[in-house]
């Protein structure tokens, strides 16, 4: 016959195994769930016309490779009849908006309509995308233009002091660490960083003054980093049209020959049970990570 306290011991021990099972079944499922997403699809609008298709360029140009994706699949879909690029952006890393500038302008090269329709700003490396589009629909309130390449460097030389943290470099030529946070930057550095800022800016000023038509001495004339209004790009002669994004669908329906009203594609956002469960996005954390963490040095970006 058994003890009390071994029959406490076994419902115990019982428990204790039964909660940690819970507990692992939870946390697989958890795990599983937020790996398991959905893929959203598309989701298509509108009457039984034939098909538009959207692509969102939003937030800071950190990478390219989505947009990129997207662009080239409704290119080759050759049930899509055009595209609108709906861009939002300050800009962005240099080499992310010159892969997507140059598929803008492979898809307009390849004979399908691709127009830009520009949201509240599309500035910097945002207008560099928009160039190699078709036509470029601004509103007259859009922030547009601002012609120029930024480099910034943090120093974290006087803090690392305070807080008794020194820095070694072991370096095989003078420039190897320039922009090294944790010394000062001296003329030699800042000379070699303002020589690839002005080769980039050469090329975003070769970009625009081929793609919009302009001869280089009045392009210096709005290329000193200033954004514009739409109102004003349209004077400028750096977009072509005055419009909302539903001028846009209705411009681009009548350059792409579509009768009636338009279907519009736009892909679905993927689901995951897991960021329901948080009551967040994985994207919004990993978004926050690349705009601290993973931002380019070399930018075409608008700086408020």
């Amino acid at each position: 016959m058994s003890s009390p306290n071994s029959s406490k011991w076994f419902w115990g021990i019982f428990l204790s195994l039964v909660f940690i099972g819970l507990v692992f079944v939870s946390v697989s499922f958890l795990v599983f769930a937020s790996a398991l997403k959905r893929d959203g699809g598309e989701f298509i609008s509108g009457s039984s016309g034939d098909k538009i298709a959207i692509v969102e360029l939003n937030d800071v140009i950190v990478t390219s490779e989505k947009i990129v994706e997207q662009i080239k699949k409704y290119r080759e879909d050759k049930s899509i009849k055009a595209i609108i690029l709906r861009v939002n952006t300050p800009g962005g890393g240099v080499a992310a908006s010159q892969e997507i500038y140059e598929e803008v302008k492979r898809t307009r090269d390849s004979g399908k309509i691709i127009v830009v329709s520009m949201g509240s700003i599309a500035a910097s490396g945002g207008y560099y995308v928009a160039v190699g589009s078709s036509l470029i629909i601004a509103n007259p309130g859009t922030l547009t233009g601002s012609i120029g390449v930024i480099a910034q460097f943090m120093s974290l030389k006087d803090l690392a002091e305070k807080l008794g943290i020194s820095y070694t470099t072991i370096k095989s030529g003078n420039l190897k660490d320039a922009g090294n946070p944790f010394r000062q930057m001296n003329d030699s550095d800042k000379a070699y960083f303002q020589d690839v800022v002005d080769n980039s800016f050469g090329q975003f000023l070769d970009v625009v003054a081929k793609e919009r038509k302009m001869d280089m001495t009045t392009l210096m004339k709005y290329a000193s980093g200033r954004v514009f209004t739409g109102l004003q790009a349209k004077e400028y002669g750096l977009i072509d049209s005055l419009g909302t994004f539903e001028d846009a669908i209705r411009i681009t329906s009548k350059m792409a020959g579509i009768e009636g009203e338009p279907r519009i594609v736009r892909e679905k956002k993927k689901f995951s049970w897991f960021e329901e469960f948080l009551g967040t996005k994985i994207e919004d954390v990993t978004d926050i990570k690349d705009k601290l963490f993973d931002e380019p040095i070399l930018q075409y970006k608008f700086q408020p």
